[in-house]
């Protein structure tokens, strides 16, 4: 039997039900990932390496004109660009500290089979081919030092699946009938021996294989990746992959942690699987969404600044936009994670800079209210709410109605989603069923602020000027 103490998960559900989210993740509540790899060398969005062979697509179009024919340049030769020449993992954390984050998440493996540490069991990786660098230990290596939690994503349980259009060929144009370089055995390693895999051009159905080789090569790769690099978070993209499989791989996270921090698990796994039978085992993940109300457990939206691997044609969110999202999750229980994208050298546009800057003036000012918090009652008041539906991300037109909350102990937090015009803040969540109220701060701005608490409202007189660009916090003592 293993020692309980040093190994207290089994790989059963039964056990990882048992999953407690430790507090430094609660109190974390922003992460920036770098969800980086070969796929940043188009510049031309994400999903390149599946749809550089989906005929008639964008980056098929795409690729053949500035690269050639799938048949002829593949993805292989694609990977043999990437260089990550520029890439300064010290600089772009310290930019990250101070934009907010206090964790760090880096893509270790996407669907494209290309593996961004020093795998032992893969030769297609960062350390041996392209960069000739361990993507994720340097990553790894800056975050600690700078006290930041070190995380990582998976997404290779979807790759076989995913990886399937590089087996076909064109219907028709010159290359008609000629394989795409998918089908090369001397390549399978990367591009998988999916021939029988169903799947449409512009989809992936289902989105897990039922291969068990590849569930046993999957479970090898994550087992090394683990021992490696002992990481605090494991982010899967999808549900828990493989049954047991994943279970199995869940537990090793967890018992790495346990024997790391005196048999107490201090690691986070991420999944997108819903079902209150599954989530229990870790952490939700939202991709660009999130809930309505405020949840009893722990979770987590992903988001990104642009696409998830650089490209020239998105638009950027805006600082505000993020910081919008940030308070609203963050009222809710949830966390944030944001991807910045990395263009294919390692450095970040200026665009993307500036965001970042913007950020971190409004973090040091209003980081008070985020972390550590806990979240209220309710998550807030006001006619206005996020739209839930999949992927959509539209910006909220914010009322001076409209307020989230967090909460310390004895002190709450009010974030104003629009400054009001008239000067007075009108918070009907706090009249005096809320508790008495005994002060009223702006964060940023010395002294206290008058307010009158009635039975049914608390409005609070503000100063002429907010403090920060956007989103403005008052810090409410009640006694």
């Amino acid at each position: 039997m293993a020692d309980t103490k040093q190994a207290p998960f089994e790989a059963t559900w039964e056990s990882l039900r048992t999953f407690e989210c430790p507090a430094w993740y609660r109190d974390a509540k922003f992460g920036i990932w770098a969800h980086w790899g070969p796929q940043s060398v188009p510049r031309y969005g994400d999903w390149y390496a599946r749809n550089m062979y989906v005929e008639g697509s964008d980056q098929y179009r795409y690729h053949w004109r500035v690269y050639g024919h799938p048949s002829r340049v593949g993805y292989k030769d694609i990977i043999a660009q990437w260089r990550a020449e520029a890439f300064d993992p010290d600089a772009l954390m310290e930019l990250y500290v101070a934009a907010g984050a206090r964790y760090f998440v880096a893509q270790a493996a996407h669907h494209d089979n290309f593996h961004n540490w020093n795998s032992r069991y893969h030769r297609w990786n960062a350390v041996n081919m392209g960069p000739k660098k361990d993507i994720v230990g340097l990553w790894r290596k800056a975050a600690l030092e700078r006290g930041l939690r070190f995380g990582v994503s998976e997404h290779l349980g979807a790759a076989f699946t995913w990886s399937r259009p590089n087996k076909g060929a064109d219907r028709t144009g010159p290359y008609a009938g000629i394989p795409y370089d998918g089908n090369d055995p001397a390549f399978e390693d990367l591009y998988l021996p999916t021939q029988g895999e169903p799947c449409t051009d512009r989809e992936v159905q289902p989105w897990y294989t039922s291969n068990l080789q590849w569930h046993a090569q999957w479970r090898l790769y994550l087992e090394d990746l683990i021992d490696q690099y002992q990481p605090d978070l494991l982010y899967t993209d999808g549900g828990v992959p493989f049954d047991a499989v994943g279970l199995q791989v869940i537990a090793r996270l967890y018992n790495t942690s346990a024997r790391i921090h005196g048999g107490i698990n201090q690691a986070v796994y991420t999944q997108k699987d819903r079902d209150p039978a599954v989530s229990p085992v870790g952490v939700i993940d939202i991709e660009r969404s999130q809930f309505s109300e405020v949840q009893d457990r722990p979770w987590q939206t992903d988001t990104c600044l642009g696409n998830w691997f650089y490209d020239v044609r998105v638009r950027y969110k805006t600082a505000k936009h993020v910081l919008e999202i940030l308070v609203d999750v963050v009222s809710k229980n949830g966390n944030l994670l944001l991807n910045v994208p990395q263009r294919p050298d390692g450095t970040l546009d200026e665009e993307c800079e500036a965001i970042l800057r913007e950020m971190a003036e409004w973090f040091a000012v209003n980081g008070e209210g985020i972390y550590g918090t806990r979240p209220w009652i309710v998550s807030g008041e006001g006619p206005s709410h996020v739209i839930i539906d999949h992927f959509r991300e539209d910006p909220v037109a914010w009322t001076s109605k409209d307020f989230r909350f967090t909460q310390k102990k004895d002190v709450l937090y009010v974030f104003l989603m629009q400054w009001p015009d008239d000067g007075h803040a009108e918070v009907h969540s706090l009249g005096f069923q809320a508790g008495r109220v005994r002060e009223v701060q702006v964060l940023g701005i010395p002294g206290s602020q008058r307010f009158l608490q009635q039975s049914h409202m608390l409005t609070v007189t503000l100063p002429p000027v907010p403090p920060t660009k956007y989103l403005q916090c008052l810090r409410v003592n009640l006694g």
